[in-house]
């Protein structure tokens, strides 16, 4: 590139200069090629690698808060097959356990992500106070457990660790990130927590009303992924005998009248 200065002088009455410079590319300009590189400089990425979930790493403290949980979600050990599979099929003498719901073919276009949470929050409840009905507490150390795994740092906890696991599908992901803009006042526990932990929370929450209206079974599947349990409560045993019904369970048996 070469440049070009050209000065002049007006009359020295006036006092004025004026000073033009100009310049211009000597080199060959290279002919116009529709299919080159954008940006050849950018490392091309492989359409696979887009598609991969994001690589979630529980910290020292989420890690920690999954181990207590799973501590407080461990179950004794199964009986002989042969009488879990028999006792699997029924709780309590029926097919189902929870409450049968409506049915909704698109759940996100007729409700918001905050009614879908609304109900996820009760149906997360319920599988924490249903996995902790056996064997018998008393009532203050019921809801202590209860307690402990449905507060929203608990939740933001399982769901790390569903996300570390890669266990959701690219779908459910989605639902996560729909549920995770629920809009909400400042409530106590979400100053407490903070926002990220609680709208993580929400997140979870909403999933779990989506799934419970669309799907029971991948609902049960991710319950027992996080700990939950969802069988028949392997340590009740019904026995009838001389009339009456006789609870089996872990600290010994408890007669009651049928």
């Amino acid at each position: 590139m070469q440049t070009l200065s050209v000065a002049s002088s007006s009359s020295v009455s006036l006092g004025l200069r004026l000073r033009l410079r100009a310049s211009w590319d000597t080199q060959q300009m290279l002919s116009y090629n529709p299919n080159a590189p954008k940006n050849p400089n950018k490392t091309p990425t492989s359409t696979a690698s887009k598609n991969l979930p994001p690589t979630v790493t529980l910290t020292a403290s989420t890690a920690r808060m999954v181990e207590s949980i799973s501590e407080l979600l461990k179950r004794p050990p199964p009986p002989p097959q042969g009488e879990t599979n028999k006792r699997n099929e029924l709780y309590l003498g029926y097919e189902r356990w929870l409450p049968s719901p409506p049915k909704v073919k698109k759940p996100r276009s007729v409700y918001n992500a905050a009614s879908l949470a609304y109900l996820g929050d009760c149906i997360y409840e319920l599988y924490a106070r249903r996995h902790f009905l056996f064997p018998p507490l008393n009532i203050e150390e019921f809801n202590d457990r209860v307690t402990a795994v449905v507060r929203c740092e608990a939740q933001d906890a399982l769901l790390q660790k569903l996300l570390s696991d890669n266990y959701l599908s690219e779908q459910e992901r989605d639902v996560l990130r729909w549920g995770k803009n629920v809009g909400s006042a400042r409530t106590r526990t979400k100053k407490r927590v903070g926002a990220a932990v609680y709208n993580r929370a929400s997140s979870l929450e909403t999933l779990i009303g989506y799934l419970y209206l669309t799907n029971t079974k991948r609902l049960d599947e991710i319950m027992v992924k996080v700990g939950f349990s969802t069988d028949s409560s392997m340590p009740l045993i019904l026995e009838e005998s001389n009339g009456k019904s006789t609870i089996v369970c872990e600290e010994g048996i408890e007669p009651s009248i049928s």
